[in-house]
């Protein structure tokens, strides 16, 4: 059941960001970062938080069940990631200043990043490589929100690929 969790948070996240940004009019999921789903006063916001909070739960509860084949330093990347996210959720963007929003997922993004390549170095460091090159264009030119997906998006693929494979291990009995 652990293992599901890695299915089910990264599955949450990325629906929750694909049907409330297809239901909000004026939002662009190529220019308009996620966190624009879950702002003060969106009509988006319970669906975007719902997303936040299951992704926040279960990817720390996947990555605690699998720690013997993640290893302990992807384990903690991916803690981190999902209880950053929780901090995103807790401090959506809004009147005043966004610096607490900001800290948490810069550091959820990182961790996110960090995750393949701490898990597998050969395997990992492609995902790594564009989960990493993706999240830094969002902060240096147009198509922001595009980016963002595409960073986030290889990780949260790794993730349900990493449980499938898990389970898949688990039920043939292979290490």
């Amino acid at each position: 059941m652990k293992v599901a969790a890695g299915v089910l948070g990264p599955t949450a996240f990325v629906a929750a960001w694909a049907i409330a940004g297809a239901r909000r009019a004026g939002y662009s999921p190529v220019d308009d970062a996620i966190s624009r789903l879950a702002e003060v006063g969106a009509s988006s916001r319970p669906l975007m938080n719902a997303g936040f909070v299951t992704f926040g739960v279960a990817v720390p509860t996947f990555a605690v069940a699998a720690r013997q084949a993640l290893g302990p330093p992807a384990t903690a990347a991916l803690v981190v990631a999902g209880l950053s996210t929780l901090g995103v959720a807790a401090t959506p963007l809004g009147p005043g200043p966004d610096t607490a929003h900001g800290v948490f997922a810069g550091i959820g993004y990182l961790a996110m990043a960090a995750a393949p390549v701490l898990a597998d170095r050969r395997r990992g460091a492609l995902v790594s490589a564009i989960a990493a090159a993706s999240l830094v264009a969002t902060t240096v030119g147009p198509a922001h929100g595009m980016f963002q997906r595409l960073g986030l998006g290889v990780v949260d693929a790794w993730i349900v690929v990493t449980a499938l494979r898990q389970r898949r291990e688990k039920r043939s009995g292979a290490p």
